[in-house]
């Protein structure tokens, strides 16, 4: 056999219900880039296919050029091919070390705040379908169920906030499929998950304890306070690094000096964002200077 022979085939191009052209991608992704700041490279082209194939069903059309124009003019299929378009994986206790350090570092501090009659503000800032902020939560409140109603009633507010409108559906019912939850360990599970089956749900004083709402981390934050935690893990791997040092910096503007940022495994402030603070675990940083 020649050597020519013995190559590997160039693979087939795939079979798609709907025509995909690369300006089609590339318009998507300049969107999504201008919107969400994700870049969506080339090499993203067939997951771009697959998510927006189902709206081009919906919507009648016959391509995924015919959806591009479609989304140019109309608001609110734009809002669901974005919401279509953004990765949402998350468990229960994922990076379980941020939680512990937390309790360890900031929660005993914040009790005794509360306790006295000031106030605690955290910040879930990416929260998809709300594994994160109910782990904050449980972590922080123990198993205690009387002492948690107690501190829960004092001046204490847990903002969640994602683009997805989808994911916040399902981060405010606080239901999940059984199989998601066993990642909780099972103390906190016994206090805090009610039901049986193969769907189980979050008590409701964590529910009722937590305002979810929609943000766009790129728009503008309608937010006016300073919070003391700010969680905002594993979205800025889908950001180039000018728009991740930009979230950074107003991430860092609204914690309090004292207060803690808690960012994804695989992130790192950026240089002119570093200086604010100190890196006192793993990506775990207490803000030192305005």
């Amino acid at each position: 056999m020649s050597r020519a022979a013995a190559l590997p085939a160039t693979p087939p191009p795939p079979v798609r219900e709907f025509g995909f052209e690369p300006q089609d991608h590339r318009a998507i992704a300049t969107l999504v880039y201008d919107e969400l700041g994700i870049l969506l490279p080339e090499g993203k082209a067939q997951l771009v296919y697959g998510r927006l194939a189902p709206r081009v069903r919906a919507c009648g059309l016959t391509s995924v050029g015919e959806y591009v124009k479609l989304i140019e003019r109309d608001e609110a299929e734009r809002g669901r091919a974005l919401d279509a378009l953004t990765t949402n994986h998350t468990s229960f206790f994922r990076e379980n070390h941020h939680f512990d350090d937390f309790v360890e570092r900031m929660w005993p501090g914040l009790v005794e705040r509360l306790n006295s009659g000031g106030r605690v503000r955290l910040w879930s800032a990416a929260c998809s379908s709300g594994e994160e902020p109910y782990t904050w939560l449980m972590a922080a409140l123990g198993t205690d169920k009387a002492a948690a109603q107690r501190l829960l009633k004092r001046d204490f507010k847990l903002l969640a906030t994602d683009v997805s409108p989808s994911v916040l559906e399902t981060a405010r019912a606080g239901r999940y499929p059984a199989a998601t939850l066993r990642t909780v360990p099972a103390a906190l599970r016994s206090a805090w998950v009610r039901g049986t089956g193969d769907a189980l749900s979050v008590d409701p004083l964590l529910t009722e304890a937590i305002s979810f709402l929609p943000l766009n981390l790129l728009g503008d934050w309608p937010i006016k306070t300073r919070f003391d935690t700010i969680f905002c893990r594993n979205v800025m791997i889908y950001f180039d690094d000018p728009t991740k040092a930009r979230l950074q910096s107003r991430l860092a503007d609204k914690l309090e000096v004292g207060g803690m940022l808690y960012i994804g495994h695989s992130e790192r402030l950026a240089p002119e964002v570093a200086r604010r603070f100190e890196c006192v675990g793993r990506t775990a940083y207490l803000k030192v200077s305005a």
